[in-house]
């Protein structure tokens, strides 16, 4: 047996703003399709897949064929290229735990699209209470001068995040629990810049809590000590400046004022918009 073109180093980094969208077009479905598909969207760098957009190709699978709308997901491919240029054809997704008995036929279309394509899953339905995400490549198997098919074989997966896709990430927190609770408000808000700041102080202080108790167990041998932790204590001592207490008091304090002004500009600027938006009405009223 003969095996071609065995991608199984790659990693697949898929972005959250990903993971919405195949969730939205999932809960915008017909009712009478069993699961969704689309394209992947993103770029392809020494190994890595990283999976930056997506978008859904309509389509209707029978127990013998599979009908896409090809000229809808050409299009919108474009569109998208006039837009983000450096976003390619990684793949295709769709809803699921499994690959199904059509996948192959839908992973012949986009081997023509891209090289290599990544085929990924996402459990809409739940299963053990969990959205379990998979990612596959598909591996062509045969003998020479005999039949050849293809097998689809897992990779890893990861989940990645853009510092602002982590805010937004840590805002989603917020509503979990709210059928549980109703006391709980039914809309979150964006906490206003210093009150971030106070919520990431307190975050950091309970880690520096965590890791000067790390640290204190091992020194008074109640606790077995590791070399990775050793090592990324060691990191992390590193990479903090050199500086005086007053010296970090007088540059936390800088930077809070720069803050400070941006805030007081943005409100200014916002009071000027909403005065001439009152006297553009009081004037088209008087006219």
């Amino acid at each position: 047996m003969s095996t071609i073109n065995l991608p199984l180093n790659l990693t697949v980094r898929v972005h959250p703003v990903v993971l919405f969208q195949i969730v939205d077009a999932y809960e915008r479905r017909n009712a009478d399709l069993v699961r969704v598909i689309g394209t992947l969207l993103g770029s392809v760098d020494k190994g890595v897949v990283e999976v930056t957009n997506c978008f859904r190709l309509p389509h209707k699978e029978h127990s013998d064929q599979v009908e896409a709308e090809l000229s809808y997901a050409s299009d919108l491919y474009e569109l998208n290229q006039r837009v983000i240029a450096s976003e390619n054809i990684v793949g295709w997704w769709a809803t699921g735990q499994e690959v199904t008995n059509h996948s192959s036929v839908i992973h012949d279309y986009y081997a023509r699209e891209c090289p290599n394509p990544v085929h990924l899953t996402l459990d809409t339905s739940l299963t053990g209470a969990r959205m379990g995400i998979k990612a596959y490549v598909c591996v062509s198997l045969g003998v020479p001068g005999g039949k050849s098919g293809c097998m689809f074989t897992p990779i890893n997966v990861e989940v990645t995040s853009y510092e602002p896709e982590i805010v937004g990430l840590q805002l989603c927190m917020k509503t979990i629990g709210l059928q549980s609770n109703p006391n709980r408000p039914r809309t979150v808000s964006p906490m206003l810049d210093l009150a971030q700041v106070t919520d990431a102080s307190d975050k950091l202080l309970a880690l520096l809590t965590d890791v000067l108790a790390y640290v204190e167990d091992v020194l008074n041998e109640k606790q077995q000590p590791e070399n990775t932790v050793g090592r990324a204590l060691l990191d992390l001592i590193h990479s903090v400046p050199n500086m005086t207490g007053d010296q970090f008091a007088q540059m936390f304090n800088s930077n809070v004022k720069d803050l400070l002004m941006v805030v007081t500009l943005s409100q200014l600027i916002k009071t000027q918009l909403q005065l001439n938006e009152k006297l553009t009405s009081l004037t088209s009223f008087l006219n």
